[in-house]
């Protein structure tokens, strides 16, 4: 079975938390779909590269989870999303593709 790279698993779940929130309206379970892309994402990062890439990129997670609120109030909430998720995706990337 082909594994889903670390990084689409991460930006996924920062769109995802935030379409289910939305369409649902119900921010818990947006933040069901959020964490749990992360801790996926967080174990392949733990597998692939080790614990302080897995623990440095779960930080970043978080904090772009964070920054697309107040990033959202300037160029509308979509557009921040899908902002914080290219950047999350391209950061998982680079520090992935360094550990191999």
């Amino acid at each position: 079975m082909a594994r889903v790279p670390a990084a689409v698993v991460a930006a996924s779940g920062l769109v995802g938390g935030y379409g289910v929130a939305r369409w649902t309206k119900k921010r818990p379970l947006g933040g069901v779909a959020l964490a749990a892309a992360g801790a996926v994402a967080a174990r392949e990062w733990q597998r692939s590269s080790g614990g302080a890439a897995a623990a440095g990129l779960s930080a970043a997670y978080v904090a772009a989870f964070a920054g697309s609120h107040p990033l959202a109030k300037k160029v509308g909430p979509w557009p921040a999303v899908f902002s914080v998720a290219g950047g999350m995706a391209l950061v998982s990337w680079a520090v992935t593709r360094r550990s191999r």
